[in-house]
């Protein structure tokens, strides 16, 4: 399947509360006039699966316009239950009627007997590592795709064999799948588990990158960060992001914000931040001299 766009520079993650607001700033962009501060949008296929209506010709009017990806929040990829294959039909089911390419999901899970509402770590063992591995290649199969896993946020690490970078490029070489490399994960995690995030983002498989997250947390405590997504992107994790770019080259990047939202230029500005570090990091075109 060919997506109808394919995401690049910076994106913003489509929320309802967001809906007035993008209209009110010219989004969904009438066709051919691409409104240009917001270059593509990300949503959870399962606040939007079986969704009609007005809602479902909203979507459908700001797919048709704009690149989309999808990330999952629901299919527990590391749970002992069964895989939701019915889920994964239904997630098959929306992106290929919305054009959508890109699907990702967490590596973490979030189920066994009924959903847990929170991200679970998964142990990183190379027991885990062989489980979740066989369940991803199971999802690209039914879907048709490759996915993107994201590292997680997470506050303990039970029965820990192996230094969570080791267990990410593991698992993702195991899967033969993509990445999804959230960097304000990173420095949430190395701030609570006392890790350093340079290094760990260097250890990342840049190869399998798809595309990156940024995103705002709570300071809950000295030494204690909390992954919420309702708060301004701090300077460490831009400062984070630039060496990605520097290290593994320019990839879209999403802005997440899932609550507490402020005035459009804000959310505007950050992805202004964004599109500023991507300008610095690209590529310098070469061209033959003429004689």
């Amino acid at each position: 399947m060919s997506p109808r766009y394919s995401p690049s520079g910076a994106g913003l993650g489509l929320r309802r509360a967001l809906l007035g607001p993008l209209a009110q700033h010219g989004y969904p962009a009438a066709a051919g006039t691409p409104a240009s501060a917001i270059d593509f949008f990300e949503i959870a296929p399962e606040n939007w699966i079986n969704v009609g209506g007005s809602l479902g010709r909203q979507l459908r009017s700001f797919t048709e316009r704009h690149a989309f990806v999808c990330h999952g929040l629901s299919l527990s990829l590391g749970s002992p239950a069964p895989l939701d294959e019915t889920l994964i039909v239904k997630i098959r089911r929306l992106l290929d009627a919305h054009g959508i390419a890109l699907y990702s999901e967490h590596l973490s899970y979030c189920s066994d007997d009924g959903h847990l509402y929170d991200l679970m770590p998964i142990p990183f063992t190379r027991a885990a590592v062989d489980w979740v591995a066989a369940r991803i290649r199971r999802t690209q199969d039914l879907l048709g795709r490759r996915i993107a896993v994201e590292n997680v946020s997470y506050y303990a690490a039970p029965g820990r064999e192996m230094d969570e970078a080791d267990f990410v490029r593991e698992v993702v070489a195991a899967a033969d799948c993509d990445l999804l490399l959230d960097i304000n994960n990173i420095h949430v995690n190395s701030v609570n588990h006392g890790y350093d995030a340079a290094a760990y983002l260097d250890a990342m498989p840049g190869e399998r990158i798809a595309y990156y997250h940024v995103a705002g947390h709570y300071d809950e405590a000295p030494g204690l960060k909390v992954d919420t997504h309702g708060a301004a992107v701090i300077d460490p994790v831009w400062r984070l992001l630039e060496r990605a770019y520097a290290r593994f080259g320019v990839r879209p990047t999403l802005l997440e914000r899932d609550f507490n939202f402020p005035p459009m230029n804000e959310l505007v500005a950050e992805l202004d931040q964004i599109r500023r570090l991507q300008s610095l990091n690209a590529p310098v075109e070469r061209h033959a001299a003429r004689g």
